[in-house]
Order: structure tokens, then sequence, then C-alpha cells
């Protein structure tokens, strides 16, 4: 009876144990670091595309960031009843945000900053303005040149 009990609290154990790793790893994926959604006047990225019965008006884009144990990015595609259409992934191509080596006027300090996702092989670069819930998809060709120059 005693091996018994034994047994039983050294699986309860290796259980317990099992549990906080899995929590560790997949835990950060239930807490995003920040969530956005994708401005009305931005377009959609090129690995979203609008079904036939939608418009961009009556679809939305939310974007996740994740920072732990590696940078990546989830987008989620919603119709207008906010039912979920898809899912994507996407993997963070630099260490941190960029900014311009010569940035516009009329922005805060920091701003704009920039990311590059690529999902299923196509980067993109997401545009932060300012400190808001809200991101962009650029296709400014400044930007897109230092993304390259900075080789990520």
């Amino acid at each position: 009876m005693a091996t018994l009990i034994q047994r039983i609290k050294r699986y309860r154990l290796l259980a317990i144990l099992l549990v906080i790793v899995f929590l560790t790893i997949k835990g950060c994926e239930l807490f995003p670091e920040a969530t956005f959604t994708l401005a009305n006047d931005s377009r959609l990225p090129k690995w979203v595309t609008l079904p036939p019965e939608l418009t961009r008006a009556n679809a939305s884009l939310t974007m996740n960031y994740y920072a732990v144990p590696w940078r990546t990015a989830q987008f989620i595609f919603r119709d207008k009843n906010g039912h979920i259409l898809k899912k994507e992934n996407g993997k963070m191509r630099c260490r941190a945000p960029f900014e311009l080596e010569n940035p516009p006027q009329g922005f805060p300090s920091g701003y704009p900053a920039y990311e590059a996702i690529t999902v299923h092989g196509i980067t993109e670069i997401i545009e932060h303005r300012k400190m808001e819930p809200i991101f962009y998809v650029t296709d400014d060709p400044a930007v897109w040149k230092q993304y390259e120059s900075i080789g990520c």
C-alpha cells in the first residue's frame, strides 16, 4: 500500500511539472503583449484575401504581438459580426521595431515605428504611427529601402 501511494505521489509530481512546462511555453499565446486593429484607411496585407461576400468596410483585421519565448505576430481576420474567418501566424523579421533614419516631421518621438512580418513567405511592413491600438500596412519605398539596408 505504501508503495502504491509513493507511485501516485511521483506521478502527481510529474503531472504538475508537465503542466508548468506546458503553461510556460503555450501560456504566452493566451496573453498577447499588445493588440492592434488595422486602420480603416489601410490596405489589407497581401496574404489576406477578401471572400466575395465581404468588402473591406465590413471586415476587420486584428494583430497580436507575442514576445515570449520568441517574437511572433498573430493576425485574426473577422467579418462584420466578429466571426473569425481566418487566423495567421507571422514571423517577425527583425529583433526590434525599426525607425527611418530621417523620420517624417509631425510624428511623436520614436514614431513611426515599423515591423517586418512574414506570413506564408510574403513579407509586409507594419507601421505604427503613434502609441495607439491601430496599425497600417505600408508600401513606402523609403521604409522598404531602410528595411533592406538593415538586413533583418
